[in-house]
């Protein structure tokens, strides 16, 4: 079996952007979008920022800061601030900028976050959906390691 330099792995990680490479660029996409609260923002922003049964039916819309930061229960400014940067650097969220007074500023998905919204509002309604399971094995686990 032929070892390859650091150099190489580099270039086939490049070229087939394998996450389960160390050097792999697509690894730094998976670390900025497995965040909790870039779940959640890519997930309001794409409708589903109700509660109840339908809460993942919603359709996408823009949204002005301060929406987002009522519903997101618990997002600092400052977290809320520097991931709605990160995700507009990523392509995946766009900012408007409307000169009113006060000035009024929205957020909405492009088309590329629209892409990538179906699964991460799957991911919320999976994770709302099962947490009583979670929660169970938690408990199973913990008592048998006492």
């Amino acid at each position: 079996m032929a070892t390859t330099t650091a150099e190489q792995e580099r270039v086939r990680a490049k070229v087939a952007y394998d996450a389960f490479l160390a050097v792999c660029p697509s690894r730094q996409l998976l670390d900025r979008i497995s965040g909790k609260w870039v779940t959640l923002v890519l997930a309001a922003l794409g409708g589903g920022g109700a509660s109840g049964p339908d809460a993942c039916g919603g359709e996408p819309r823009a949204m002005r800061y301060s929406e987002l930061q009522r519903l997101l229960a618990g997002v600092s400014q400052k977290m809320l601030t520097q991931t709605l940067r990160s995700l507009e650097r990523d392509g995946l969220v766009s900012r408007t900028v409307v000169p009113t007074v006060p000035v009024t500023v929205s957020y909405e998905l492009t088309d590329l976050g629209l892409s990538l919204c179906a699964m991460m509002r799957g991911l919320k309604a999976w994770a709302e959906a099962h947490m009583d399971d979670v929660l169970g094995h938690r408990e199973t686990y913990d008592a048998q390691s006492a």
